[in-house]
This record gives C-alpha cells, structure tokens and sequence, in this order.
C-alpha cells in the first residue's frame, strides 16, 4: 500500500516508522484507525473468565503483540464469555478485530451490544443484540481475523458488550479461549473532527511518511 504514496520512501522514510511495523503488510490499521488509545482498560469487565482480568489483558494487547500465546483469555464454567469495554469518549466503530488459536476452542457466535452496562448471562441471551456475527474458524497459521460491523448502528458508541455464545466444538469443549481482540474505528473528539486531524496539525510535515494514508487527511476532513 505504501507504495502508492507520492512520498519517496528511498530516502529512509521508514526510520520514522515508531512503532517498528513493516507497513507493506497490507493488513496492519493505519495507526489512525485502531481505536487503542480510547478503550477504558481499568473498566473492561469479563463475566465467566478462569483468570482474573484475562479479558483485559488480552484488549491491552498492542497490534504487535496480537499473536502472543500469553495473555490468554479462557471462559471457566462453560463456554460462554461476556465481556463489557468501554471507550474513554464516543467513538465509531467499524470493525473488530480478532485472533484466536486455530482450534475448536475459538468462539463461534458474538452477540454485540451497544452502550449497555448491565447485561448479565440472562439478559444477553434474551436481549436482541446490536449485531450478530459469526466468526469464522481459524486455520494454521492465519492473523486476525478483521469483522466489520454494521457502521450505521455504531455511531456513537460510548462501550461495547461482546457476548461469545458458543464455540467451534459444536459443544464438546466447554473452554473458550480468545487471544486478541481489537477495534478499528474514528474517535471523535469533542468539537466533532476526526482525530486524526489532530495528528495531522501538530506533526512535523517530515514525519508523515510513518502513518499511511494520513498524509493531506487534515484539509480534506475539513
């Protein structure tokens, strides 16, 4: 992708590249886009996780670290999770991202909801969710998978609620296990620009060869 900039990138562009990734792989988020740096990590709640802030752990995982064995989010009584994560402001979110280990214990059915902070077990399986996705299963060696979401329905999302349902095992294996999950979007700030047009003001014109696509962003946004 990056090839198609009118940057020149010859003349050691990439030692800008802070966050260390190789931006030729397609399927790295602009730095923009992955909605990180807005999620509430101290409000995350996981109902039904053998380990204590596993839930957590594995949403405060970095892009880079997706693919880590450890930390690990496991369910414990059954295969059900329900996981609640809230942003820091009102974003939108377009996609989720997911990895889990190629194996039966992946989940299957998510039921999103949308800026609901009370949902337990019962009312998460009662409750029409916001949307519906069926994960495919994973396979040796795939990265995240990337679901996109219904963006007319996630407008002004202040939290997110992930119910995993059930898993690939088809019922034979009552461990669910998720290993990343991560949330592209627009955060928007308070006098409703994209954020990104605030990178765009206060960056060295220099430096902006290490976001792709962010380039000329902040006079089109406008």
């Amino acid at each position: 992708m990056s090839g198609h900039h009118h940057h020149d990138h010859g003349h050691g562009g990439h030692c800008h590249d802070e966050d260390g990734h190789d931006h030729s792989n397609d399927i790295t988020p602009a730095v923009q886009s992955l909605l990180y740096s807005q999620i509430d990590f101290d409000s995350i709640n996981t109902l039904n996780e053998a380990t204590p802030k596993a839930g957590a752990a594995i949403v405060k995982k970095t892009w880079s670290e997706r693919l880590n064995d450890e930390p690990e989010l496991e369910s414990d009584a059954d295969e059900q999770l329900l996981m609640y994560i809230p942003f820091t402001g009102q974003v939108k979110v377009h996609s989720l991202l997911f990895y889990t280990a190629p194996t039966p214990s992946a989940p299957k059915t998510l039921k999103l909801f949308k800026n609901r902070d009370d949902l337990d077990f019962s009312t998460a399986s009662e409750l029409t969710p916001t949307q519906t996705i069926e994960m495919p299963q994973p396979v040796p060696g795939a990265d995240v998978f990337e679901l996109p979401l219904n963006r007319a329905h996630w407008n002004t999302t202040t939290s997110i609620t992930i119910f995993v349902e059930d898993n690939w095992s088809a019922g034979e294996e009552d461990v669910t296990r998720v290993g990343y999950i991560g949330f592209k979007g627009q955060f928007m700030a308070l006098n409703r620009e994209p954020v990104s047009f605030l990178y765009e003001a206060a960056a060295n014109p220099n430096d902006h060869v290490a976001i792709p696509g962010v380039s000329g962003v902040g006079s089109r946004i406008l």
